[in-house]
């Protein structure tokens, strides 16, 4: 059953608000939102957000995890394990990363990069394909400066490939700039940021929150009316 709009509400990460749902450049379709939080950093006592971080879901993602994850409380979703499952399960992905402060092209994407690799070395899965499509990566972002209130929009397919878009005006440009056709870079931005390392704690907390009132209402729904 799909999330009825009523029951997915807008989040506000400083002046920035994430609408319940998005339809992300180069797709007619919907996304609705999963959670939402920031990336930040403790700089001399003080918490610095440096970007907020939306993640959009698609619709059939409620059956899809409700098979393993059904009745299971906030907490209990806010594991590495259900993070694993909404990143590589058979559903599509939209993630918008929207500045607080401003930040290069470069400096984004070095740090996704550096992660990635280390990752995929770690593994042992870290291959020519893999190299080529970090070149790929690190191409579209050379010469991109995005200011506060620009945003790095990413769909994820299930089928491997990573769309990237690019926002300067809060509103979606109707294409993607690049697509680029590997599964783990793919999977590695939702990764970095929702996974064991994730960068965003805030995010996958809201998420595991709002993805277990889902997964309620989805049960409820389905209950015989006596």
């Amino acid at each position: 059953m799909s999330p009825s709009p009523s029951s997915v509400t807008e989040v506000q990460i400083e002046s920035h608000i994430f609408p319940p749902t998005v339809k992300p450049p180069g797709t007619a379709k919907s996304f609705f939102l999963g959670g939402a939080g920031e990336r930040g950093l403790e700089i001399q006592g003080k918490f610095i957000k440096f970007t907020a971080i939306g993640v959009y879901l698609e619709d059939n993602v409620v059956p899809s995890l409700a098979v393993k994850w059904k009745g299971k409380s906030a907490e209990e979703l806010n594991s590495i394990e259900f993070f694993r499952d909404i990143v590589s399960g058979p559903f599509e992905k939209f993630i918008q990363v929207t500045m607080i402060l401003p930040l290069t092209g470069k400096q984004y994407s070095e740090k996704v990069v550096e992660n990635c690799v280390a990752y995929w070395k770690a593994i042992g899965t870290y291959t020519d394909a893999e190299a080529k499509a970090i070149e790929k990566f690190i191409e579209v972002f050379n010469d991109e400066t995005f200011p506060p209130g620009s945003s790095i929009l990413f769909t994820q397919s299930p089928l491997g490939s990573l769309s990237i878009g690019f926002s300067k005006d809060g509103a979606f440009p109707e294409t993607n700039v690049v697509i680029i056709e590997n599964k783990q870079l793919s999977e590695a931005v939702l990764e970095s940021i929702i996974g064991k390392h994730g960068v965003s704690p805030a995010a996958k907390q809201s998420l595991a929150a709002r993805m277990s009132e889902l997964l309620k209402e989805s049960d409820e729904n389905k209950a015989p009316k006596t």
